[in-house]
């Protein structure tokens, strides 16, 4: 048996996918053909700076990798982020993370597993891993509703990350409330869609404090109007986004995911009213769909790019 090991790990392509975020950092060992070899997770430790997120996530792939009994040819990185691509830093981040912004987080992890490393912004990977899962090979927009909202675009089979790596920063876009956003500027569709945003309006309409958007769904299911009407206002100008980017770009469908999307129940109606008022000029119908990957998205779809790294020479 560990000869058989031995084997698979100098002959067989593997690759490591790695979910960098907020709270959580997880990873993804697959083979050439995209099994899932081995998976895991460990807290991210933001306050502690950037070597110490580097040290957490490479830590976790040695860990994962020896579990799977394979060795790496590359690793694929979705963080969170502004990327700049030429260097493998952050570029700009929310001020959740410290010592992120400006930190060469590819040459770091590199450095830590010998191996090459490609890195991408972690809503562009969840919308390479939720297309390719579909099968999607043109034009398709991504939302990622979770603690803030990103946005990611695909066309003609191509990312798009824009000159300056922020292409398809749908949450910053303005219009949607007279709310202050969490960046200082007003009306921000991350006011109404993420899910911090949707427990701060469940509470200033039922002046009730919850812990999260996963409270106010529980109390929109038992009947609760507050929490209907907050995820109705959620979704209604989450429908408004994807129609806006669809008249701009033509693009017949986006793909939603992060933890409020698991409340897809409760977003659909005011997805359905803003469709229904508000429908891309084109008159073409846009579909807009929850994602399918759960978790696994952001890792699967940086293992993309971890293939792209692997054609790359070490340096």
């Amino acid at each position: 048996m560990l000869r058989t090991n031995e084997t698979h790990a100098v002959s067989a392509s593997a690759f490591a996918g790695v979910d960098i975020g907020g709270t959580k950092i997880s990873a993804l060992i697959v083979d050439d053909a995209s099994g899932i070899l081995a998976r895991g997770g460990v807290a991210a430790p933001v306050q502690e700076g950037g070597a110490a997120m580097a040290d957490a996530a490479a830590s976790l792939v040695e860990q994962l990798s020896t579990t799977a009994g394979v060795r790496l040819r590359a690793v694929g990185v979705g963080a969170a982020g502004v990327i700049d691509h030429e260097s493998g830093t952050i570029r700009a981040a929310s001020a959740t993370f410290v010592d992120w912004v400006g930190f060469p987080l590819s040459q770091a992890l590199s450095d830590r597993l010998d191996v090459p490393v490609g890195i991408e912004n972690d809503v562009n990977a969840f919308l390479l891993g939720e297309a390719a899962a579909a099968g999607i090979r043109d034009d398709v927009l991504g939302v990622m509703l979770g603690t803030g909202v990103g946005g990611a675009v695909i066309i003609d089979g191509q990312l798009r990350r824009g000159p300056h790596g922020a292409a398809g920063e749908i949450g910053h876009t303005p219009g949607y409330s007279g709310i202050v956003c969490t960046c200082g500027q007003t009306g921000h569709l991350e006011t109404l869609a993420s899910g911090t945003s949707i427990a701060l309006r469940y509470a200033e309409r039922s002046g009730r404090h919850v812990g999260g958007s996963r409270e106010v769904a529980v109390l929109a299911r038992q009947g609760d109007a507050h929490a209907a009407a907050a995820f109705h206002d959620a979704g209604r100008a989450l429908g408004l986004a994807c129609a806006s980017a669809a008249t701009l770009l033509d693009l017949p469908r986006a793909i939603v995911g992060g933890g409020v999307a698991h409340s897809w129940d409760l977003l659909a109606a005011g997805i359905d009213d803003a469709l229904r008022t508000d429908a891309p000029v084109s008159g073409i119908p846009l579909e807009i769909l929850p994602a399918r990957l759960g978790g696994d998205a952001v890792a699967l779809g940086a293992i993309e790019t971890a293939r792209a790294a692997a054609l790359l020479p070490t340096t």
